[in-house]
Parts: structure tokens; C-alpha cells; sequence
């Protein structure tokens, strides 16, 4: 029990507190989530790892495909065994089917919003209206859906979903095989700006193809909501399940094919040379080795083979399949050491792609697994291919379509340097978000791009300390947090319901600058990179949602990080922290002469007369206070004392600062303090972002320094995201007007 006269205190402060201040403006920042986040249970535990029962489908496939090389057209049959591992009686199932969000009635151009402008570029005004100018007639022709036994199975597309009916319900345990016959026409991507499509290149007549989303797939059916069967709209992603893959890929015998999974058939489709070359590159790992050269390339160009041949691709426990394929490609491929593991890194491009593909594209897919590797789990597949395309940047499993291309003449910019490497090592890095610790990118953007976006800086911080730059930092983010918050939605929302020029820094940016300050400022690079890696490994090859990573994040951590997931995720709010004003302290020598300085004393302050009010500097100088012996009723029950001269020691001759901090963007935050000494020496202190949990607008604290201090910067280092730095110092100083930043340029 308190003793009797802080109770009464108590009371007095708040009384005068009720009449003499606003309505509180609590908003609860420090409150837990437990009422926002679903409840723990046997499959998602409340320490945020899957629980006992967890469980999750799977669906193998087998799949022929062929690609015509002079229309364009895929025809391909796939066959799905897919197994019930829920608890519950399935009598029907949910297939994407991507390629119709380019079908004549898509949803996602019946809901494009936008206005005719004069002067628009013609191959722009498909993309800003939504209206198609061209030919193109897209979506899949589905010629067939049977069970085993070649009987027709009742089906309903609905846009980019198809329902398939069960003959019976498919129970725990078993498992249903079907198969489906369909086409259609692979597109142009300059044209149609999405992720698959071709390139044509008219100096040489050849294409490059990047196949895409190209086959009907399963819809994942989980514990969280069922069937995920949410419209493919073209900004949000994918929610898969995983599986095996056979495929069996039909193309020009003079192509060269990528896929996800390794090779079944080498001595069919390359030459003895190659297959030398490709077991060489085995056993390379301090260089690439060219499986196919650039004048090889180059002469295949011009013959164009009429002939067909086969590759055939195993992949084993994936999520997707894709593949690139053209006679263009020059393949370099190493092998990179990760753990016990040897994965096979390479690389396809056409000659457009050099000199700079040769040089860097294999070289960051290495340096994106060793370093993804450290903070996570050891890459498990055997290969990561990085494929050249125009303006792009695209991931499936163990294969990526990456832009950045030199000029004609092969020079290339420091801009386009870093744009390669930054892309390459986003693009290979998403084979662990989301291709093994497998998010809905359908529901979730940032779960896959937020915390790849992170470790891709990450990579280029270790490993291009030369390239590194502000991208996906709090000092990054700044410009989008000062934004209007009036349209401005929070990370936790849906990508589809985003604006477009919201929709990167929601999804990529700020998830990733939240990151960087939860690891280097709040939590410190041990804590977080602990907790990080327990999230990666718990959820590799599982399907984790958002209360997974808060809960595992907090679990392994043992940091409470409630405020920080409701600021920084759930609200559109900004970190603006003032400095409103200082009060310099000093406790006064009571051998000092009284008429020296004047003391006023009030009810829970002490200033100095001469201030009169809040002082903009230090030259009033330290203002002096007394410390008066405690009287005896208010130790209370306690027998024995405190030794008042000894505290009055511990202070005499220190300067003590009284700051008044005051919330104006409304996000909790830590403190980070630089102080600047009169001696020209600095010091950083910090304080927990839990000094904001009883007043979330405003605090009082006071600091004790052996020093004289004369400058206090809040933030100096960019840490925090802070979107006004002009209200972050004292002595304060006067922001250049207009006119006067006008003269400073010209």
C-alpha cells in the first residue's frame, strides 16, 4: 500500500487535471492486440509457431506444354493429384486461372478507373484507361476438365477462378485426380504489362519468352479461411500450395529453356559440349563457367531452327512452376556453398543483356543466397536461375525475370549497375518469401515484399557497401510518411485496395524501413536477428499469416512489440517528435550569495525568473534549485532514512536538462538523442519508445550530464523516420523562408 500522502497528492493532481485540461486524446497506442489478432488454437499457437494439429494441403502435378514459336500459342495438359490433409469434407475445388485477367470480360478492366488526356502517348492509353487497343485476344481456352477416368467434370469459371465439382466429397486422407486440356496466346509484354509474355527483337527476328502463371492452379485451402479464391486483379499476388512437379516442355530445338527444378534429360537436349561445360560448372564456385557463349548465341540467331525437342523439369516441393526459353540465351551458371548444400546460380540473357549481365547477374544471385541464407535457413533447391527481360522484375520458384539493360552500345550508368543488382538479389531472395515461407501475397503484400525488400538492402549493405543507398530505410520512407493521410491506407490492408502510387512504398518500402528500425534501434541486430530466423525456420514450407510473424517475432525475442505492429502496421501514422523546450538545471551552492539569483518556487516546478517562459537557447544560463530535507511524514511506515546531503552530493555540480517532448504525428516512438557538449565531444542515448505508455502525446524528461550541453538533436542519424527534422533540436533555429533558400541558389 501506497503511503497516505501520495494517495492524497494523487488525488489533488488529478482534480486540478480534470479542470484545467482538454478532453484526453488516448488512442491506446500501447494496448495489446490480443482482441485484433485471431485466437491461438491447435493450429496456430499463440507463441505465433503452427501448432500441434497444423496442417496444409498439397497438389502434385504432371504437366506437357508446348510453345509455338511462330504463333505464340501454348497448348498444354496437365494432370493434378490433389491431397486432403484437412479435417474436413471437400465437394468441390478452387483452380486459378491468371491468364483471363487479359480475357475480353476481365474484371480488372471493367474496374480500371481513369480519364482521357490530350497529348498521351498511343502506348500508354492502355494502361491509363484500361481499354484495349489491340488485337490480342487473351485468356485461356479450357477444352477439357476429367477425372481419372477420362469422364467430364462439372465446372464454373468465374473470371480468373474455376470451381471443379466433385463426383463425391474427398475426405481426410484421401486424394482426387484430374486433368485439364487448355491454350491460349502468349502476349506482349511491352503491350500488356504483366508478368509473363515475350519480347520480340527486330534487329534478329527472335523472342524471348517468360511463361508465366501459364498453367491452370490449385487454390490453397487452409485453416484460416478456407479456400483462398480471391480474383486475380493484377496488383495483388498468389496464394499457393505446395507440391511435386513433372514437366515436359516442347520448344524450338535450338532453344534454351530454364525452369523451375533441374534438368531430367540433359543428353537429349544439349550437346556433349554443354553437358561438359554445365557438370564444370559444378564445380565452380569462385566464377561462372558459359554452358552457351555469346557468339554461340548469336550464331543460332540467325539459323532458327525448325526442328522441336523436349526438356523435362523436376521440382520437388514447390509452390509454382515457371520458364524462360529462346535461342537468344547466352548460360553462365556457379555453384554458390550454402551449409551442406551446393545450389547450382545462373544466368539467361541475350546479347542486349551484356556486358553488364555477365558481370553481375550470377554474382548477386550468389550473394543473395549466402546472405538470405545467414538470416534465415539454408536454400534448400538445387538451382537459381536469374533471367534477363526488359523493365521487369518477377520471382518463381528457383527462377526469376529480371530488367536492367545496358544502352546499345553496351555502356550502362552507375543507376543501371545498381538497378541489376538490386533487382536480382530482390527477385532471387523471393524464393524464400514467398516461395518457401510461404505468404498469402494475395491478402498480404508486405509479408513476402516488405520482409524481402528488407533483406535485399540487407545484401546490398554487406555485400555493395559501394551501391548502398536510403532504399527501404526510415530516412527512405520519409517522403511517403509526410504524405496526405486523408487516402492513405495502413500496411495491414489489402495490395488490390491500394493506390498505385501507394501501393509500393505500402507493400515494399515501409514494411521494410519498419524493419531496419526494429532491428538497429528497438530491438538491436542480436534480438531481432534471433527472432527473424526462428520466424524463417518455424515457417519454411508452411503458409504463416501476419499473427504468426508479430506473435514469433515478440516469442523469441522476449521484446513486447504491440505499440510498434499498431503503429507502424495498423495506423497511417507518422513519427513527428518536437522538441518543444529545455530547462537547464543546476542545484544551487548554498554557500552562494543569496542576492546572486532570484528563486521562485511553484507547486511541481521551479523557473527562474529571468527566463520568463521557455528559453530558445542556453545564454540565460543554468537555472539553480534547492533540494530541501525530506520531512519524516513522508517516509510513512518506514523506520529508517534517507541521507539527504548524500543525494544533494550526487547532484552538486552537474547540469541537469528537462526536455518536454510532444507527439505531433501521433506514432510512438524510441528517442534518440544526440547531445553535443561544449568541449566538442557528442553522445548518443536512447530511450525505449515505452516512455510514451502513460501520455501518448506528450512527456517530460529529465537528464543529469557532467558536461555542459550546448545542442540537443532528436534522430540526428535518420533511425526513427522522423518527417520533420526542423522541430528536432534546441537551441532552436529559424527555418529559411522561400526567398531566402532562393537567394542560397541562384
Amino acid at each position: 500500500m501506497r503511503v497516505l500522502l501520495a494517495i492524497v497528492l494523487t488525488c489533488v493532481l488529478i482534480r486540478v487535471s480534470a479542470q484545467t485540461q482538454p478532453q484526453q486524446q488516448w488512442k491506446g497506442k500501447f494496448e495489446q492486440l490480443d482482441q485484433i489478432l485471431p485466437t491461438p488454437n491447435a493450429y496456430r499457437t499463440g507463441s505465433g509457431a503452427p501448432g500441434q494439429n497444423y496442417w496444409q494441403q498439397r497438389a502434385d502435378y504432371v504437366i506437357n506444354v508446348e510453345v509455338d514459336d511462330n504463333t505464340q500459342l501454348l497448348t498444354g495438359s496437365e494432370t493434378i493429384t490433389y491431397h486432403n490433409n484437412s479435417p474436413e469434407l471437400l465437394t468441390f475445388l478452387w483452380l486459378q486461372l491468371d491468364q483471363n485477367i487479359l480475357a475480353n470480360d476481365n474484371m480488372t478492366s471493367q474496374t480500371k478507373t481513369g480519364a482521357v488526356r490530350d497529348s498521351v502517348p498511343a502506348g500508354f492509353f492502355n494502361m491509363m484507361t484500361g481499354v484495349n487497343t489491340s488485337d490480342y485476344k487473351g485468356g485461356y481456352n479450357i477444352k477439357s476438365v476429367k477425372d481419372a477416368s477420362g469422364k467430364a467434370l462439372p465446372h464454373t469459371i468465374n473470371h480468373t477462378m474455376m470451381r471443379i465439382d466433385l463426383p463425391a466429397p474427398l475426405k481426410t486422407g484421401e486424394k482426387f485426380t484430374f486433368s485439364i486440356d487448355w491454350s491460349y496466346t502468349e502476349y506482349n509484354r511491352q503491350i500488356f504489362n504483366q508478368r509473363g509474355g515475350y519480347e520480340y527483337f527486330p534487329d534478329d527476328g527472335n523472342y524471348v519468352y517468360t511463361f508465366a502463371q501459364w498453367f491452370p492452379r490449385m487454390c490453397v485451402f487452409d485453416d484460416y479461411e478456407g479456400w483462398q479464391n480471391k480474383q486475380f486483379l493484377g496488383q495483388s499476388e498468389f496464394a499457393l500450395t505446395f507440391g511435386n512437379y513433372r514437366v515436359r516442355i516442347t520448344v524450338p530445338a535450338d532453344h534454351i529453356v530454364g525452369a523451375t527444378g533441374t534438368i531430367q534429360n540433359p543428353k537429349e537436349v544439349l550437346t556433349k559440349e554443354q553437358q561438359e561445360r554445365l557438370e564444370k560448372a559444378k564445380k565452380s564456385f569462385d566464377q561462372p563457367v558459359f554452358i552457351v557463349t555469346q557468339d554461340e548465341a548469336i550464331q543460332k540467331e540467325k539459323t532458327k531452327s525448325t526442328k522441336k525437342a523436349t526438356w523435362e523439369f523436376y521440382a520437388e516441393n514447390v509452390r509454382d512452376f515457371a520458364f524462360a526459353s529462346s535461342r537468344k540465351f547466352i548460360w553462365d551458371a556457379q555453384s554458390v556453398k550454402v551449409g551442406d548444400k551446393t545450389p547450382l546460380a545462373m544466368s539467361l540473357y541475350p546479347k542486349e543483356g551484356n556486358p553488364l549481365w555477365e558481370k553481375e547477374s550470377t554474382k548477386a544471385i550468389k550473394n543473395a543466397l549466402e546472405i538470405y541464407s545467414q538470416r534465415t535457413f539454408n536454400y534448400p533447391y538445387p538451382v537459381a536461375y536469374s533471367i534477363h527481360t526488359a523493365n521487369q522484375g518477377m520471382e518463381y520458384p528457383m527462377i526469376c525475370f529480371n530488367g536492367s539493360r545496358p544502352n546499345k552500345d553496351g555502356t550502362y550508368s552507375q543507376q543501371k549497375l545498381v538497378g541489376l543488382v538490386q533487382v536480382v538479389v530482390h527477385e532471387v531472395g523471393h524464393n524464400f518469401f514467398p516461395m518457401i515461407v510461404n505468404s498469402d501475397e494475395r491478402q498480404w503484400t508486405w509479408m513476402d515484399e516488405g520482409l524481402n525488400t528488407f533483406l535485399e538492402k540487407e545484401t546490398v549493405r554487406v555485400r555493395y557497401p559501394e551501391l548502398y543507398s536510403t532504399h527501404g530505410t526510415p530516412k527512405g520512407i520519409i517522403p511517403f510518411m509526410k504524405g496526405d493521410k486523408s487516402q492513405m491506407r495502413p500496411i495491414m490492408s489489402n495490395g488490390d485496395d491500394m493506390r498505385y502510387n501507394e501501393f509500393g512504398a505500402n507493400g515494399y518500402t515501409k514494411p521494410s524501413a519498419a524493419l531496419t528500425l526494429l532491428r538497429e534501434t528497438v530491438m538491436g541486430p542480436e534480438l531481432f536477428d534471433k527472432a527473424f530466423k526462428e520466424y524463417a525456420e518455424r515457417w519454411a514450407f508452411k503458409h504463416p499469416k501476419p499473427a504468426d510473424f508479430f506473435r514469433t517475432m515478440e516469442d523469441a525475442s522476449g521484446v513486447d512489440l504491440d505499440w510498434f505492429w499498431r503503429g507502424w502496421f495498423y495506423s497511417v501514422d507518422n513519427v513527428d517528435i518536437s522538441v518543444e523546450d529545455v530547462k537547464w538545471f543546476q542545484l544551487k551552492n548554498e554557500q552562494m550569495e543569496p542576492e546572486k539569483k532570484t528563486i521562485k518556487t511553484r507547486k511541481g516546478d521551479l523557473t527562474a525568473e529571468k527566463n520568463n517562459g521557455s528559453a530558445t537557447d542556453f545564454s540565460n544560463g543554468p537555472e539553480q534549485f534547492t533540494l530541501t530535507n525530506t520531512p519524516d511524514q513522508m517516509y510513512g511506515e518506514f523506520r529508517s532514512r534517507i541521507n539527504d546531503n548524500d543525494v544533494r552530493k550526487k547532484l552538486e555540480g552537474k547540469n541537469i536538462y528537462q526536455i518536454r517532448f510532444k507527439n505531433i504525428g501521433g506514432l510512438v516512438t524510441p528517442l534518440v538523442i544526440e547531445w553535443t557538449y561544449k568541449d566538442g565531444s557528442k553522445e548518443i542515448e536512447r530511450i525505449p519508445a515505452e516512455i510514451w505508455r502513460i501520455n501518448e502525446n506528450e512527456v517530460v524528461k529529465v537528464f543529469v550530464k557532467d558536461k555542459e550541453v550546448v545542442n540537443i538533436a532528436l534522430d540526428p542519424n535518420f533511425e526513427l523516420a522522423d518527417v520533420d527534422m526542423n522541430n528536432n533540436v534546441f537551441p532552436k533555429k529559424a527555418s529559411e523562408s522561400k526567398f531566402d533558400q532562393f537567394k542560397k541558389n541562384n
